[in-house]
């Protein structure tokens, strides 16, 4: 019996070694390049984005409220963060047909200063592994994803601020 527990606890200990090593090989992959457009109806490829520096690329809707707390706590601190680091944050609207428009009146009445490009048809969203918003990557000057993070809790901007530091130094 004590040898078939050893075994068992082993065999749990060692999935959560792959799982771990598994995770990892995501974060190694490129970003999606796929078409999208802007909000003033410009041709983007999100794999040719042309920032020198880091890039945050953080999937959102005028629907969902975690997504809206995210980009304006970080729209609060998005110059400094430009200033020490040089990032750069694109916002991904993953509204539909019927919700697109209001993204323009949301973005315009917040200020944002953030490269917004629409997903109208969820490409990239389906290209990057997105399942539910919000889903924030970082991206190193190489386009390589270094960072990950689904979901919104007061603090993931410092969790996110320490992973575009470690880009920069």
């Amino acid at each position: 019996m004590k040898k078939i527990t050893l075994l068992f606890v082993g065999l749990i200990f060692a999935g959560g070694a792959f799982a771990q090593e598994d995770h990892g090989k995501i974060l190694d992959k490129k970003v999606a390049s796929v078409e999208l457009k802007d909000m003033e109806g410009n041709q983007v490829n999100t794999a040719d984005l042309g920032f020198d520096g880091p890039v945050v690329i953080s999937f959102w809707a005028t629907w969902c409220a975690p997504c809206k707390r995210e980009l304006n706590t970080i729209h609060d601190l998005y110059v400094d963060w430009q200033d020490e680091t040089g990032v750069n944050l694109v916002a991904v609207s993953i509204d539909d047909e019927k919700t697109k428009n209001s993204v323009a009146m949301y973005v315009n009445g917040k200020a944002w200063e953030y490269l917004v490009l629409m997903d109208t048809n969820g490409d990239f969203k389906r290209a990057m592994g997105v399942n539910n918003v919000p889903h924030t990557f970082l991206l190193d000057k190489d386009g390589n994803i270094v960072y990950d993070h689904n979901n919104f809790a007061p603090g993931d901007e410092e969790a996110l601020y320490e992973e575009i530091l470690k880009l920069v130094e």
